[in-house]
């Protein structure tokens, strides 16, 4: 796997990848990294964050297609604490599935989800040696969709299995 990074306006960088797809980012504003425009793009650790999403996401959905559940929308909504020293690594990361789909089974969602988390997405095992990763999961069910109250929730897990890293 191959990425190259071209800099260009002050702080920010176009990078394209192997598979041809291409990411802006920049810098914060307050080392120059352009707000608005063409030069404006996503941080490079939101980048890391949308990279937990988006593998973790196609490994869910992968896995709830295999077990024939048939989902109409996923939503990721990924929480994130960094340390405010200098390097700002994350300290701690909480990821939250939003689920809905026909009869969804709230058995083979959790065990999706753990399997994607715990097992199987590259970016979370990754990560996990040296942040405190955690995630749950909500199933908005047709009746809740429009009022988005009643949920049918999981209880959070640690994506740590080793009990010297919690």
């Amino acid at each position: 796997m191959r990425v190259r990074l071209k800099h260009f306006d002050t702080m920010s960088f176009s990078a394209i990848a192997d598979s041809d797809q291409r990411v802006v980012m920049s810098g914060a504003p307050v080392v120059g990294g352009a707000v608005s425009g063409d030069a404006a793009g996503a941080r490079p650790m939101e980048i890391v964050l949308m990279g937990l999403g988006g593998c973790s996401g196609i490994d869910v959905l992968l896995i709830l297609k295999k077990s024939r559940q048939r989902v109409r929308t996923c939503e990721i909504d990924i929480q994130a604490t960094r340390a405010d020293s200098i390097p700002a690594v994350f300290t701690r990361i909480h990821v939250h599935y939003i689920f809905s789909g026909e009869n969804l089974n709230l058995k083979k969602v959790a065990r999706a989800v753990a399997l994607s988390m715990e097992k199987y997405c590259s970016v979370t095992r990754m990560l996990v040696s040296t942040v405190a990763i955690t995630h749950d999961f909500e199933i908005i069910t047709p009746a809740t969709e429009d009022a988005a109250e009643d949920t049918a929730k999981s209880a959070s897990s640690d994506c740590r299995t080793s009990p010297n890293l919690l």
